[in-house]
């Protein structure tokens, strides 16, 4: 789940660190920061909410990246990263509850998901989301990695207009080969939203665009979260020159691990 339906705000200067978790205090530092996020926020229906948390099944099989501010020390941004190994471990991605996925686990081998994207409401900003993204890229380096796949999330506040908007004007350009479409378990009722607003592309999703991913087929419906869900894979190989440098030359600095 990545938390996409927000517009960053103006860089503020301000000094961040990004870095895996270490510890089961840390990994529950970013499950609060997913409660208030989905929880308070979206109004995610969150089966840990008297815990004042988000947590699930895939949580221990994941590794978890956390962004902190110096300043107190608070983590205000994360990801959570399911390995190949650990997918093969539990026998399933966290998207197969949401998409057949048979078309892409021929990759599986070689394909990381991350999922669980979000950002304090007060730092949601380029630099926070470019920290999010150097730890990332240094990860996939890392463990030489070849493909990324992640949910990318819609809000449906609207009754998901929006969302069948963004998914038409998007899916004509950045369409995945057939061989890699997915299939939604719950699909949006594409036909019966209208699908000619001129919505703005999330922010997020715009910067996967803009890397080289792909769209892989039509959104999901996530009722728990209320967003549609879109599957993106980005294979490293497509990562444009001009994006790659600026993806991988942050992930040289900033991730400490």
């Amino acid at each position: 789940m990545l938390e996409l339906n927000r517009q960053t705000q103006p860089v503020v200067q301000r000094r961040l660190t990004a870095a895996l978790a270490h510890s089961e205090a840390e990994v529950l530092e970013a499950q609060r920061l997913r409660y208030k996020v989905f929880a308070e926020e979206m109004g995610a229906n969150l089966p840990s909410a008297k815990e004042g948390i988000d947590r699930d099944f895939f949580d221990k099989y994941c590794e978890h990246l956390l962004v902190r501010e110096s300043n107190g020390n608070k983590v205000v941004g994360t990801y959570r990263i399911l390995s190949p190994d650990q997918a093969k471990r539990i026998g399933s991605y966290y998207a197969q509850t949401e998409f057949d996925l048979t078309r892409l686990l021929h990759l599986g081998d070689r394909m990381v998901e991350v999922g669980r994207s979000c950002v304090h409401r007060d730092h949601r900003d380029g630099a926070t989301i470019a920290k999010l993204w150097s730890g990332l890229a240094q990860y996939m380096q890392q463990h030489r990695h070849e493909y990324l796949i992640g949910c990318a999330s819609i809000s449906m506040a609207d009754g998901g207009h929006t969302a069948a908007s963004i998914h038409r004007k998007l899916y004509q350009i950045y369409a995945a080969p057939a061989e890699y479409s997915v299939f939604p378990r719950c699909p949006l009722p594409l036909h019966a939203l209208n699908q000619n607003l001129d919505a703005p592309i999330p922010p997020l999703l715009k910067g996967y665009l803009r890397l080289g991913a792909y769209i892989c087929g039509e959104p999901a419906w996530d009722p728990d979260f209320n967003t549609a869900d879109l599957l993106i894979l980005l294979p490293m190989s497509r990562v444009s020159n001009r994006y790659a440098k600026h993806f991988l030359k942050m992930s040289k600095y900033y991730l400490k691990t």
